[in-house]
């Protein structure tokens, strides 16, 4: 089933589509009428998780996984769902899109998984929603941020959804913060520094498209591309330098973005340039760098203090306490997505259908500590994430590495994202 992208009420069209199917589904459940899902009320449920847990950025998946077993583990002592406990079956794809692929075929058709939480980063997270698109199976996008995952309907699947931040929240939260800075310094050349691929492709381009938008005299005088996992950045460096650009923009990540760092320091980039890292603020990322500098403008990733509530402050130090890593934008984002998984069962009374689940998580709104007022909701209309965390935050040398953190609206996210939404033809 595909979604028809003809009228333009998806969203009401989508919930007639999902409720017939569901009833279509509870038919012909066996000679006795007694639904397959009630049969196996005693054995766990089993949610596939692919992602990267090796190579460089293998802390991320890592604090993916320490994420996911603790919500699940607060879910089973607490009963579990229907008197089934949840289980998690994970997967070392090494980031690469045919494994990742490969491994949630085999996560379903023989480790016997009900539910896929598709923990991979952008490149491997597109193969990912071709195959559950094609096995029609449950999913959630949790780490992703390229914003055409979900925004773009021709990637739109009726039973795919998104718990992760979207690469067009961060550009116009960026956006609004860097023309502020760059306004108040009088700063107007900028440089770039994002990795070769889809996402970084695509965010560094929303990022100053909004820069621009906001502080109109902008002007980006070089652009450099290094390569995924790419172990010498000294080509790129140099390039930067050479440029001579007063203000520079990086969307690298994880094990990548701490080798540029460590690099860069060795020729005083940071001391030449006001720098803007979305991606900075994870602790892993922090704490890895050798020569933190101060005032780099980083992202909002996940932080104990940002929201600054005891809810948060509790989950981290639940999550401190039952994990050997470091928490990550992963983290929280995977976090999510069990509570996500497990509310929606709450709603379909344990039943795993994919139809079910997919009704009962469009339009879901659960209590959170990592939404702004301590809640996220799922979308209807595009089934991503909102009312998460954005803004960007000062670094500092020491503990808590970030702070003086400056929050974007969500009214402002929403208006200025309809625009892009029609601009780029998504609305």
């Amino acid at each position: 089933m595909k979604k028809s992208h003809s009228s333009p009420r998806r969203g009401l069209d989508r919930r007639t589509v999902l409720k017939g199917a569901a009833a279509a589904a509870a038919v012909g459940t066996g000679i006795t009428g007694f639904p397959a899902y009630l049969k196996a009320a005693n054995t766990p449920i089993k949610i596939g998780v692919p992602t990267i847990l090796s190579g460089r950025v293998a802390i991320l998946g890592e604090s993916s996984v320490a994420a996911i077993n603790n919500e699940i583990r607060k879910i089973n002592e607490a009963g579990g769902i229907e008197g089934r406990t949840l289980e998690a079956v994970f997967r070392d794809s090494r980031g690469k899109p045919d494994e990742a692929a490969r491994m949630t075929r085999d996560l379903v058709n023989n480790e016997g998984c009900e539910i896929i939480l598709d923990a991979e980063a952008s490149g491997a997270s597109f193969a990912v929603n071709e195959v559950v698109r094609d096995m029609q199976q449950y999913c959630i996008h949790t780490n992703s941020e390229t914003s055409s995952l979900t925004a773009d309907p021709k990637n739109q699947v009726d039973w795919v959804f998104r718990s992760c931040r979207q690469g067009i929240h961060d550009a116009v939260g960026g956006g609004l913060v860097a023309a502020k800075v760059v306004k108040e310094k009088g700063l107007k050349k900028w440089a770039t520094i994002s990795p070769d691929y889809a996402y970084g492709r695509a965010n560094t381009e929303e990022f100053m498209e909004y820069v621009k938008l906001f502080a109109p005299e902008t002007e980006v005088i070089t652009e450099t591309w290094p390569k995924l996992f790419q172990p010498d950045y000294t080509e790129n460096v140099t390039a930067l330098l050479n440029a001579q650009p007063e203000v520079l923009y990086s969307c690298l990540w994880g094990g990548d973005l701490v080798a540029f760092f460590d690099q860069a320091s060795l020729y005083g980039l940071f001391d030449q340039f006001t720098a803007f890292a979305v991606n900075l603020g994870d602790y892993p990322v922090l704490t890895a760098i050798k020569s933190r500098p101060a005032g780099v403008y980083s992202g909002s990733r996940y932080h104990k203090d940002i929201p600054d509530t005891p809810e948060n402050e509790a989950w981290y130090e639940s999550y401190m306490a039952n994990s050997n890593v470091l928490p990550t934008n992963w983290a929280w984002q995977n976090a999510a997505a069990i509570n996500f998984v497990a509310e929606a069962l709450k709603k379909t009374g344990g039943n795993t259908d994919t139809m079910k689940m997919a009704e009962a998580t469009s339009g879901l709104t659960i209590n959170s500590p990592f939404g702004v007022d301590g809640t996220l909701t799922i979308r209807d209309e595009d089934h991503t994430l909102v009312n998460y965390m954005v803004g960007y935050s000062k670094t500092i040398v020491d503990e808590p590495y970030v702070v003086g953190f400056d929050q974007t609206a969500w009214s402002e996210i929403y208006k200025h994202e309809a625009d892009w939404k029609k601009r780029n033809g998504y609305a």
